[in-house]
């Protein structure tokens, strides 16, 4: 049954990734097309796709050639034992069998590796996403945890060399927090190292608005979206009403006369967007369409979650302290993660440093895809 079990596999891995190597020459012959590298958000799109496919693709190029020198080396072998056999074939035969195992041993570890590139192929194929951080539970303090939580993640972007755009921000001017931001990131990994924070971020601490010296708890939610290329997500412009207004809000005479904000709603869903973030309409129409395309292909994949995982529906749920994902405890200088129930140091964290925690959530969520198979 075990044996079964593994020929199954491995006729899923070569399948899946000659496939895969398919598309990586259709890539590269796509990439020397000068209608396409004329187009930058196109280049920028294979060339992350490209990256995605290197490693999976040339993994499985290494362990076609060691299947073929293992078949070998087992030739060679019993050639040797064979009835009748030569001095010359026994003493191949030899040096193959001990040769042998050390490369069914690498075949075997190459194997495990392109399983695991193989259940997180799709997470690797999305190269930008939309970051949602919305101040929850705590008042100004909310708004001032949900700014740090921004400030966090635009760093750990710009370590990992992505691109960081700010789509919307909705600043407290009060106390200098962020009520609710929306940032673009995008880059080979994005995706992969960003879709688990998505949930409550709670956050322990004495706040700047706190006199006594108290230690207070409050909320911020994260919601992490995959942006959809134009040609995921077909979205008839007939469906779509758009309103050209002027902007709310301060910024003087243009921004209250100027007519640059655009609304945009999709009637068959309900959902509507509005941007008003630079004085220019084209930008701010470009800004919202790609929001949109957001929101709708979100709404497309939590119907698709609903069928195949109840347990990835929800990203966000109410923002409230019980349904908190990760916990940070300034007075123990600790980021505490509750999924993997582990620690982690809080100012390392806080800076971008979020290498460790993407990886151990990632080898977490490789072994649930593997276990499911």
């Amino acid at each position: 049954m075990a044996q079964r079990a593994t020929t199954d596999l491995e006729a899923l891995l070569v399948g899946k990734m000659s496939a895969m190597e398919a598309e990586r020459a259709e890539v590269e012959r796509s990439l020397s097309d000068p209608a396409v590298l004329a187009d930058h958000r196109k280049v920028r799109d294979l060339s992350i796709r490209r990256s995605a496919l290197a490693g999976p693709v040339e993994g499985f190029l290494r362990w076609k050639r060691l299947s073929a020198e293992a078949e070998e080396l087992e030739r060679v072998s019993a050639r040797g034992t064979a009835a009748g056999s030569s001095p010359d074939d026994r003493e191949l035969g030899e040096m193959a069998r001990s040769e042998l195992p050390g490369v069914r041993d690498e075949r075997a570890r190459l194997f495990q590796s392109l399983l695991e590139s193989l259940v997180m192929s799709q997470d690797s194929a999305i190269g930008s996403v939309m970051l949602e951080v919305r101040a929850g539970v705590g008042g100004d303090e909310a708004g001032l945890w949900a700014g740090d939580l921004l400030g966090m993640y635009q760093k750990f972007a710009a370590a990992r060399g992505w691109e960081c755009e700010t789509v919307q921000l909705d600043a407290d001017s009060g106390v200098g927090g962020v009520r609710s931001a929306i940032v673009n990131i995008s880059g080979p990994g994005a995706w992969e190292d960003l879709w688990q924070e998505a949930g409550t971020h709670c956050v322990k601490r004495v706040p700047a608005t706190e006199a006594a010296g108290r230690v207070h708890t409050s909320t911020a939610t994260v919601a992490v979206l995959p942006e959809p290329k134009e040609i995921e997500l077909k979205i008839d412009p007939a469906d779509v009403d758009e309103h050209v207004t002027t902007a709310q809000g301060p910024g003087g005479q243009n921004v209250n006369k100027v007519a640059t904000a655009v609304k945009l709603l999709h009637r068959p869903t309900g959902i509507e967007v509005r941007m008003q973030e630079t004085k220019s309409q084209i930008q701010n129409r470009e800004k919202a369409w790609r929001l949109l395309r957001a929101r709708l292909y979100e709404l497309e994949v939590a119907k698709r979650r609903a069928e195949l995982s109840a347990a990835r529906l929800a990203q966000i749920g109410g923002g409230e302290r019980s349904e908190r994902i990760r916990t940070y405890r300034f007075k123990e200088g600790q980021v505490v993660d509750h999924r993997l129930e582990q620690s982690f140091r809080l100012e390392t964290v806080l800076a971008g440093g979020l290498d460790e925690v993407a990886q151990a959530l990632r080898r977490q969520e490789i072994a649930r895809r593997l276990a499911a198979l």
